[in-house]
C-alpha cells in the first residue's frame, strides 16, 4: 500500500470527529480513495494502527483502508474534494489554513451545522472569505454518527450553486447507506441544519420534563414555522425546511437520545447547571452558542420567535423550566400558517 505522502485522494475529510469520521468510514467502504485529517497524533496513530477512534466512535471498528494523517498541506494539496466538519467556533480558523493551501480548481464543502457569533456568518460564507474556492456546498440532513457507524440508512441534501459540485460527490456517495440528493439552496440549507440544534434542545427539555408525545409535536412544529420564518428572511427557500436538511434533520435531532443537543436540553429540565453539562460533553453541542447568535440576530430583524427566546432564557438569562414553559403556553394564538407569509 503507497503512504499517504505519494498518493492523491478523491476526498479528503477535515476533522475526526464523530461525523468526520462515520462520512469518512461511508467512503471508504465504497472503495473511494479518502484521507482523514485529525489534530492529534495519537488518534491518528489509533485511526491507523488499531482502527479504532475512541474519544468520538467508542465501541465502532474502522476499516483498515482508512487512513489518517496530521498534516494538513498533505490532505488539502493531494485530494480532489476537501470536505471540512469541524466546530463552527472553531471553523474560520481551519478554514483560513486550508485558504493557505487550496487551489481554485478543487471543491470545497463543509458539513458544520452552526453559526460564528457576532458575525452571524454562515460557513459557506467564512469559506468564501478565507479561501480561493469557489466551488463550495453545504452537506447536511438526519445524520446521526453512530446509526451510520451501525450501518444504518440515512439521507444527506448536497447544496451548492455550483453543478459540478453535485457531480462530483454525489457519486462519491452512489451505492452507499448514505442517500445523497442535490439543491441549490445554500442559505436554506445551513441555517435549516443549525436552527434545528436550538429545537433539540427545547425537544431534549420536553422529554426530560415528561411533558408527553402532544406536547413534544407542538414544541417541534412551531419551532419547525419558526425555522423557516427566520431562514426565508435571511434568504433561504421555503421547500428547503420541509426536506431533509429542515424537518427532517428536525425529526432525527430532536427525537434521538444521541443527539448531544437533545442531551442538553434533558439534562437542564433534571436540574444539572450549563457548565457541568457541557464540561461533561465529548463533542461540542452547536444548539448551544448558535441559540445566543439566532436571539441576536432575530433582535436585529425585528422576528418574534418565541421557542428560541425561550431556549436563550434557560441558557443564558437562567431562566427555570417553569417560567420557559409557561411563557411559550401564555402565548396568544391565531392563525397557523400566518407568520410564514407565503404566497
Amino acid at each position: 500500500m503507497s503512504s499517504p505522502s505519494d498518493a492523491f485522494y478523491e476526498i479528503a475529510v477535515l476533522g475526526g470527529g464523530s461525523f468526520g469520521t462515520a462520512l469518512a468510514v461511508i467512503l471508504a467502504e465504497c472503495r473511494r480513495r479518502v484521507l482523514l485529517w485529525v489534530r492529534r497524533p495519537q488518534q491518528a496513530e489509533e485511526i491507523n494502527q488499531r482502527h479504532r477512534n475512541s474519544a468520538y466512535l467508542e465501541g465502532f471498528d474502522l476499516p483498515a483502508e482508512l487512513r489518517a494523517v496530521c498534516d494538513l498541506e498533505l490532505a488539502v494539496r493531494r485530494s480532489r474534494v476537501i470536505l471540512l466538519v469541524v466546530p463552527s467556533q472553531s471553523f474560520r480558523t481551519v478554514a483560513r489554513q486550508v485558504g493557505d493551501l487550496i487551489g481554485g480548481d478543487q471543491i470545497l464543502i463543509h458539513g458544520t451545522k452552526g453559526l460564528e457569533l457576532n458575525t452571524f456568518k454562515r460557513m459557506s460564507q467564512i469559506l468564501r472569505e478565507e479561501t480561493c474556492a469557489r466551488k463550495i456546498g453545504v452537506l447536511s440532513g438526519p445524520n446521526l454518527a453512530r446509526e451510520l457507524m451501525a450501518g444504518h440508512p440515512a439521507g444527506a441534501l448536497l447544496a451548492s450553486t455550483y453543478d459540478e459540485v453535485a457531480e462530483a460527490v454525489l457519486p462519491l456517495f452512489a451505492g452507499s447507506r448514505l442517500r445523497v440528493y442535490s439543491g441549490r439552496d445554500v442559505v436554506g440549507t445551513e441555517l435549516a441544519g443549525a436552527f434545528k440544534n436550538i429545537l433539540a434542545i427545547a425537544a431534549g427539555a420536553a422529554d426530560g420534563l415528561s411533558l408527553g408525545d402532544n406536547a413534544k409535536a407542538l414544541l417541534l412544529t412551531r419551532g419547525l414555522s419558526e425555522m423557516a420564518r427566520f431562514g426565508v428572511a435571511m434568504g433561504g427557500e421555503l421547500l428547503t425546511f420541509g426536506g431533509l436538511a429542515g424537518i427532517g434533520d428536525l425529526m432525527a435531532t430532536c427525537a434521538s437520545p444521541l443527539s448531544r443537543n437533545h442531551q442538553v436540553g434533558e439534562r437542564l429540565a433534571r436540574g444539572e447547571k450549563l457548565p457541568q453539562i457541557l464540561g461533561n460533553l465529548k463533542q461540542v453541542a452547536e444548539g448551544v452558542p448558535t441559540a445566543k447568535a439566532v436571539y441576536q440576530k432575530a433582535l436585529q430583524l425585528g422576528l418574534e420567535l418565541p421557542i428560541v427566546r425561550a431556549v436563550h432564557g434557560l441558557l443564558y438569562e437562567e431562566w427555570s423550566m417553569g417560567r420557559a414553559v409557561e411563557f411559550l403556553m401564555a402565548l396568544p394564538t391565531g392563525n397557523e400558517l400566518a407568520a410564514l407569509r407565503y404566497r
